[in-house]
């Protein structure tokens, strides 16, 4: 048997509930697994849909912490079958006491703490206390030793995806009413959030338009950035070259990038707040969607540059405007949409898997 502790589950939406999700349901099909995750909102629908146990724990954050961990080592106590336990988070591996091998995940900014500060030291107590540290690139692989995490603990293994599923018709016609006579088409799935950089993607979007009068940038999501980027587009009247979604169907979303050109995210470091890796890169590239990702953060594990996407400086505005100009210029995003969705074969679940299976079983 294997015990997933995680903070962040479905049905609750997001990257980390995506990939907590995405390696329970693999391992599942190889494997016993129990799951013990935070009670939320649907959750008993969802967990009866399942073919694993999953137990949720009810209360504040750090009620259900404690209690989590009770239960995680009350089990561990009286069953001697239990192979490996698989936290999503340090946080949810550190109230664990068993000498059953233990694999925590990290992901970036959950580690970003200066060295010798107090949350420092509890990081490095509950990794170091873990056989094997995940790092989801080599970006938060460097990270990790930067901050104090032994190496030889460490281990790449990026994000696993679905393979993409066909968009149907209907979806694409319904897009493109939206998306009507615009080229080139830009868009951005993601939070609204400093991080996320949409701010200068639309302040490039000014000079671009110059060269490209009917050009189009799409953003989907929701944050509390989203007042200002919109006003933002007001201010530099681009109401006519900026569409915003949320609430969307999934296959809206993919009839969005599949009738895109570039995906575009050039993500900055915003305070402690850094992309780990960027799994948005891989499933843009899935449906043949070259990216433009920042140098700061994950995105050279995702992106190949000048191969299946552009790397820039995201704190660098020209460098932005530069960049979505190089891949737009005689239709470059072609040549690198193709190369992306085969390099994006490579992040299937099917084909991750077995990177988990060979840890746990080594």
């Amino acid at each position: 048997m294997y015990l997933v502790v995680t903070r962040s589950y479905p049905p609750e939406v997001g990257g980390m509930q995506n990939l907590m999700w995405g390696l329970t349901k693999e391992l599942s099909k190889y494997n016993l697994i129990k799951v013990f995750a935070d009670y939320g909102e649907g959750c008993e629908k969802f967990d009866n849909e399942v073919s694993f146990s999953i137990e949720r724990i009810k209360g504040i954050k750090l009620i259900k912490k404690y209690r989590k961990a009770l239960l995680v080592n009350d089990l561990l106590k009286n069953n001697n079958k239990v192979q490996c336990i698989i936290a999503d988070h340090w946080k949810s591996l550190e109230l664990i006491k068993s000498d059953v091998k233990k694999i925590c995940l990290i992901h970036s900014k959950e580690i970003n703490h200066t060295k010798g500060t107090r949350l420092n030291k509890r990081v490095l107590n509950a990794l170091n206390n873990a056989d094997i540290v995940v790092s989801n690139s080599n970006y938060t692989k460097s990270l990790a030793i930067d901050v104090g995490v032994e190496p030889k603990k460490i281990i790449v293994i990026n994000p696993g995806i679905d393979e993409a599923k066909n968009v149907d018709k209907k979806f694409i016609i319904e897009a493109e009413k939206f998306l009507k006579n615009k080229s080139p088409r830009l868009i951005t799935v993601s939070r609204y959030d400093k991080r996320k950089n949409h701010e200068k993607i639309i302040m490039a979007l000014r000079n671009l338009k110059q060269i490209y009068p009917k050009i189009i940038y799409t953003c989907i999501g929701y944050g509390e950035e989203e007042e200002n980027i919109k006003k933002l587009v007001r201010e530099l009247k681009l109401e006519d070259n900026v569409l915003f979604f949320k609430n969307i169907s999934q296959n809206l979303k993919n009839a969005f990038i599949l009738s895109s050109n570039v995906f575009v995210m050039p993500s900055i470091i915003y305070k402690k707040s850094v992309e780990g890796f960027g799994i948005s890169y891989i499933e843009a590239a899935q449906y043949g969607v070259p990216s433009i990702g920042g140098k700061d953060g994950g995105a050279s594990d995702a992106i190949l540059h000048k191969k299946t996407g552009l790397i820039c400086d995201g704190n660098n505005l020209d460098e932005i405007y530069s960049t979505i100009q190089e891949i737009l210029f005689e239709n470059k995003f072609k040549e690198y949409g193709k190369a992306a969705r085969d390099f994006s074969n490579g992040f299937t679940w099917d084909k991750i898997i077995k990177q988990y299976n060979s840890i746990i079983n080594n």
